[in-house]
């Protein structure tokens, strides 16, 4: 809190400075610059300062060594990522801080330069047994993608409400449309770079049609500029941003602990039948010395929206997950999920780069389509009885994606390159969601390395685990080459060989706490470890319609 006699004294020096600058003396340069910095100064103190908490005193209670007196609140949210702050209400626990403060979260294109950094957790796969016997490094956090809007097909909630018996998705309700008068109807808000053009026209010259909106009914199959969650000036929108603005952070009944990491839930096991009542968290410094452990109560519900990573492993140190895992870890089991940290999925990518020879940057262009498609793929160079693991006939399984700079290890830059990457998006029948890193055929899974919360999980999506993923992702390659006007065929002899040296993340692991069969009772997840399959495309939309579906079922719930 700003004291007034101080902020009256500053801006009375302010003003003096500004009167002398404006006398044509040899100081007037210093003058100047000091109204800067004084102006800087005012403005960071007369802003409102967001409402984050790291005194957690103030929102719980020191674990006992009773271990009973500790706060209550009506819901408690745990994580808040892209689901987490679309639900925020009274209580929300961030591991992390606040990304409004973070210059690279508000570029979109600079969001490469957050991984392997402060705010990044610097997770690695298990080595991939099919790819190279590589470790693969996983960017951590819902700022730390490229937040590509598109939702995928409309198949793809067509299948999640028949394996969920649930119709009730949707998407429409957090858009907002803006015209734009290079984009009739559609609303974008961007910078185009001039490269984006010749990506497109050439993906058409190659069989792909021009989609001028991958997010309609009819479909995302189609070629056009890949637009990002974005505001009218262009800056970079985060669930944060949208949903936890100053006004809403205003609100008393809201409180919002950062760099907090939830061990576990708590649960009540009286009635027979588990039911969330409560979590422990702590903090941990830059010295790895853990602070004391806190608990909050919760008297309604408590959602966990740690993400595909962090849902299931907190879960499984609350005693929910599959029984024989918990008990080599001396975890009590409150309940046995075998489904919890099965099924992790993720989109599988391959990037390949090109020299620029023209100084022209490509910008971010996208094509959508099948591996079975007869334009891209005649009958008489492939063969075509690949298998169809699609949501429907309308969904794409192949998506290349054109980024204006090149990079290897996804943020080390490559001078004078562009970079297509190439994903694949498809679908098993016993998978939770799978496209780019774990194949519809195959899925992985995640373990606890240990009972000791600070530790990583062990992730394992095992990519590439059948024939059938390698040969859609390079088909996909072939593709992306034929795209690009170029002819290197001849000097490739096996692109099985350079899909398994080169696969990796899109960033998009789901289905860990997958919904269906051994769903957590009275305890909710809300994020993409809950999707039961993977969307034909980008996953941010969809993981924001279903925290939107969340609080509107529970507002409905409670409200009656």
């Amino acid at each position: 809190m700003i004291h007034t006699d101080l902020l009256a004294k500053l801006l009375g020096v302010l003003e003096a400075i500004q009167a002398r600058a404006a006398t044509p003396t040899r100081l007037s340069l210093g003058a100047a610059a000091s109204v800067v910095a004084l102006t800087i100064v005012l403005r960071y103190l007369t802003a409102k300062q967001p409402k984050l908490i790291t005194d957690y005193a103030k929102v719980a209670k020191k674990v006992n060594d009773d271990g009973v007196e500790f706060d209550a609140w009506d819901f408690i949210i745990v994580g808040g990522g892209t689901a987490g702050c679309v639900l925020a209400s009274l209580l929300l626990i961030e591991a992390g801080g606040s990304s409004k403060n973070v210059p690279l979260s508000k570029t979109p294109a600079a969001f490469a330069k957050l991984m392997r950094s402060q705010w990044d957790y610097h997770l690695y796969t298990e080595p991939q047994r099919h790819a190279g016997n590589k470790k693969k490094f996983w960017p951590r956090g819902s700022a730390m993608n490229a937040m590509i809007a598109q939702y995928g097909a409309p198949s793809d909630f067509d299948e999640w409400a028949e394996i969920s018996g649930d119709q009730s998705w949707y998407i429409r309700k957090f858009e907002k449309y803006t015209p734009d008068p290079r984009f009739p109807h559609v609303g974008y808000n961007t910078h185009l770079w001039p490269g984006c053009k010749a990506f497109i026209e050439a993906s058409i010259n190659a069989g792909i049609p021009f989609s001028p909106d991958f997010c309609t009914t009819k479909g995302t199959k189609g070629t056009n500029k890949a637009m990002t969650y974005i505001d009218s000036k262009s800056t970079r929108v985060t669930t944060e941003s949208a949903y936890l603005t100053d006004n809403v952070l205003a609100r008393p009944n809201l409180k919002v602990v950062t760099h907090a990491r939830v061990s576990k839930v708590l649960f009540d096991t009286s009635s027979g039948t588990p039911r969330a009542t409560g979590v422990e968290f702590a903090s941990k410094s830059r010295m790895n010395k853990v602070g004391p452990m806190f608990r909050a109560r919760a008297i309604k519900e408590v959602i966990v929206s740690g993400g595909a990573i962090h849902s299931p492993q907190i879960l499984m140190l609350s005693g929910i997950g599959p029984a024989a895992q918990l008990l080599r870890h001396n975890i009590p089991v409150v309940l046995d999920v075998p489904s919890v940290g099965a099924n992790l999925m993720d989109h599988p990518s391959v990037s390949l780069r090109f020299r620029d020879k023209t100084g022209t940057y490509i910008g971010e262009s996208v094509a959508f389509f099948r591996s079975d498609d007869q334009v891209l793929f005649p009958p008489a160079e492939y063969n075509n009885d690949l298998e169809d693991a699609s949501s429907g006939p309308d969904a794409p399984d192949l998506e290349i994606l054109m980024c204006a700079g090149a990079v290897h290890s996804h943020n080390i830059p490559l001078n004078d390159y562009y970079l297509i990457t190439v994903s694949h998006r498809f679908y098993t029948s016993n998978s939770t969601d799978t496209f780019c890193a774990v194949s519809p055929t195959s899925k992985g899974s995640l373990l606890l390395k240990s009972a000791d919360p600070w530790d990583d999980p062990l992730m394992d999506p095992s990519y590439l685990e059948t024939k059938h993923d390698v040969e859609v992702l390079a088909r996909g390659v072939r593709a992306a080459f034929k795209i690009a006007h170029t002819a290197p065929m001849t000097s490739i002899t096996d692109l099985a060989d350079v899909v398994r040296d080169r696969v990796e993340t899109v960033y998009h692991p789901i289905g860990t706490c997958s919904m269906g069969d051994g769903g957590v009772v009275d305890s909710e997840v809300c994020d993409a470890s809950v999707f039961p399959k993977l969307v034909s495309g980008h996953p941010t939309g969809a993981v924001i319609a279903t925290a939107e579906k969340l609080a509107d079922v529970i507002k409905a719930h409670y409200k009656s």
